[in-house]
């Protein structure tokens, strides 16, 4: 791989960080103190193109790849935005790749150009509160009818529920204990958000305040056969062309939230003069700037390995979720290290580190636990006996 930049990469990366730069953090502030979705940022957004970055041209789309969903996403998250613009798009950009691999000519006809658009909002429901992280243990069942399926279960952490239109929703087709493997017998649906038949309860949360994060109450739902992404029973593979790009993207706004933490305690440090000189000349300041600096570098080769693997269709499990776990710690380290720089002004919401602080924890742990990434390293790529 090369991890030379073309000159379109760099020219997108630059437009994301203008965009970025329009909306300050009096903008973002206010999206998040009063739980608003950032439209304003979204609709921009759709106009420069960005939302359908990874969808094909012939479907309205820029026909691009993960790398450069990746550049927009960190370019996004370290500016004043942070996760709450990243997450804000980030569903749009890699939630409908499982519709673009394996959907129907019609679904993508009828679906991929709104979502380029940004007309179409798309949510993701796979977790429930029973099963965790060990998918195929999920409960929401699809029933066959005459004309399709009816659905009804539980989901819980769905992000932008709210605003979807369409969620692409993984249920049961056959029991688990019908299954020769556990991982068949699920479907992949891309279902209407019919609220007579799903009820919708956002989750009171620590960060990421201005895009909501939902429990799915489901009963009944009627969907057409026309609904079904790909084949009956192996949704759970067809899941797999959205959780890897998923697990690189987030590792991208870790790094994204984390280098923009970085370089605002650097400047910080350079302006704030206490005993007749600037903090950043003390080595206790210097020092951990410049560690997790490099780490984040570091992670930054890792995350784009990754992305490199999965636009020339290799194979990409490990490396996305090596990517998710370093830049993922590197960037809580970093933004906790800036929230030392800044001190008690740290605490106070003008400077914007406590806002970064509350959201970057979450990167630890969605999609999926760090823990759980380290025993997928250790099962899948060191050979060892399973943990769990």
């Amino acid at each position: 791989m090369s991890i030379d930049w073309t000159e379109d990469q760099l020219q997108m990366r630059e437009s994301a960080r203008a965009l970025s730069a329009r909306f300050d953090g009096p903008y973002w502030r206010r999206c998040d103190q009063e739980g608003r979705f950032p439209q304003e940022f979204w609709d921009a957004c759709a106009e420069a193109g960005f939302l359908g970055v990874m969808i094909p041209e012939q479907y309205g789309g820029s026909g691009l790849g993960l790398t450069e969903a990746c550049l927009i996403l960190q370019e996004i998250a370290a500016s004043q935005a942070g996760m709450d613009g990243s997450s804000a798009v980030h569903l749009s950009v890699f939630g409908m790749n499982p519709v673009v691999k394996h959907g129907t000519e019609e679904q993508k006809q009828k679906y991929l150009s709104r979502s380029a658009d940004g007309q179409l909002h798309v949510s993701f429901a796979v977790t429930e509160p029973e099963a965790g992280t060990d998918t195929p243990r999920i409960k929401t069942y699809a029933e066959r009818t005459a004309g399709g399926y009816r659905i009804s279960g539980r989901k819980v952490f769905i992000t932008k529920a709210q605003e979807a239109e369409r969620i692409l929703l993984l249920a049961r087709t056959l029991p688990y204990d019908q299954v020769e493997k556990k991982t068949m017998g699920m479907s992949l649906f891309l279902v209407p958000t019919d609220r007579g038949h799903i009820e919708m309860r956002d989750i009171p949360r620590m960060g990421r305040n201005a895009v909501d994060t939902n429990e799915l109450f489901i009963d009944g739902l009627e969907v057409s056969a026309e609904d079904l992404v790909g084949e009956e029973h192996r949704g759970f593979y067809h899941l797999l062309d959205g959780l890897n790009p998923e697990r690189i993207l987030i590792a991208g706004e870790a790094l994204g939230i984390g280098l923009g933490a970085v370089e605002r305690a650097a400047q910080y440090a350079r302006d704030r003069v206490v005993f007749g000189r600037p903090i950043g000349a003390n080595q206790g300041i210097q020092m951990p700037l410049a560690d997790v600096y490099a780490e984040l570098k570091a992670a930054e080769l890792l995350v784009y390995h990754a992305a490199w693997l999965y636009d020339h269709g290799q194979s990409c499990g490990a490396e996305a979720n090596m990517a998710k776990l370093r830049a993922s710690e590197a960037g809580w380290r970093a933004v906790d290290i800036a929230f030392q720089t800044f001190g008690g002004y740290g605490y106070a919401r003008e400077y914007d580190i406590e806002r970064f602080y509350r959201q970057i924890r979450m990167t630890r742990i969605a999609p999926i636990s760090n823990e759980m990434v380290k025993n997928f390293i250790g099962e899948h790529v060191l050979g060892l006996p399973k943990s769990y």
